[in-house]
């Protein structure tokens, strides 16, 4: 069997082409990405927005409750057969933005709950502090309250990442885009080194992009790149 897949993987035939494992993961990229840059524009502003304000934490925690306990695969589904259908859609192809609107939903609960807890839960001390010393309420939040909350903040947009292109394999299921068409053409032919090589793409992707979002987090991180500089001007 691990042979098999090794071959597979291999074989540059298999790489090629508008059903290749190229194209497919060019796609399961390209859905990813752009899921997670919606899912921060939607739902960082006003998270980060209540955490500072310190109101309405009950209601961005419980939506995005609601947003985890819904099944990915059941809206994807409902969308692939209502109004936005199963159509091409630009690069991200066949059922594309059923995919890419399933995607966004399941973003944005890990960014919301995370931006809002890591503002929130600022040492209120530090706060009262930066307002003693005539810190208006925006500078409070951009000089103070978000680089001690960045770290949290950053965890959750790497959560979101990872967490969606696991998911985005599921989009084969209608047809959709992505390295799940690997999996299901697979089943499909009775080839279970193809629905093997298929999840071993998946899994070595997450591994990739988890990688890559941890070098991001520790490089943007305002407050490691503090302590870097501290370190350096120490006699």
């Amino acid at each position: 069997m691990l042979g098999d897949v090794f071959s597979y993987l291999t074989d540059g035939s298999n790489w090629s082409g508008s059903t290749g494992i190229a194209a497919f993961g060019a796609q399961q990229l390209l859905l990813t990405v752009t899921s997670l840059v919606i899912a921060v524009v939607v739902g960082l502003p006003p998270a980060l927005y209540l955490g500072h304000r310190g109101r309405g934490g009950f209601l961005a925690i419980n939506i995005s409750n609601v947003g985890r306990a819904v099944p990915v695969f059941a809206v994807l589904l409902v969308l692939a057969l209502g109004p936005i259908g199963s159509e091409e859609f630009g690069p991200f192809g066949r059922a594309g933005l059923a995919t890419l609107v399933a995607l966004v939903l399941f973003a944005l609960p890990p960014i919301i709950t995370n931006a809002y807890v890591a503002v929130a839960e600022v040492d209120p001390g530090v706060v009262e502090a930066a307002r003693g010393m005539g810190m208006s309420g925006t500078r409070v939040f951009g000089s103070v309250e978000l680089p001690l909350a960045m770290p949290v903040v950053l965890t959750g947009v790497r959560l979101a990442l990872v967490q969606v292109w696991a998911t985005a394999t599921i989009a084969a299921l209608v047809a959709g885009p992505g390295l799940g068409r690997v999996i299901t053409r697979g089943f499909a032919n009775h080839r279970t080194y193809e629905v093997v090589a298929g999840a071993v793409l998946v899994a070595v992707g997450a591994l990739v992009l988890e990688l890559v979002a941890v070098l991001v987090q520790r490089y943007a991180d305002p407050m490691r790149r503090a302590s870097r500089e501290i370190a350096r001007s120490a006699p």
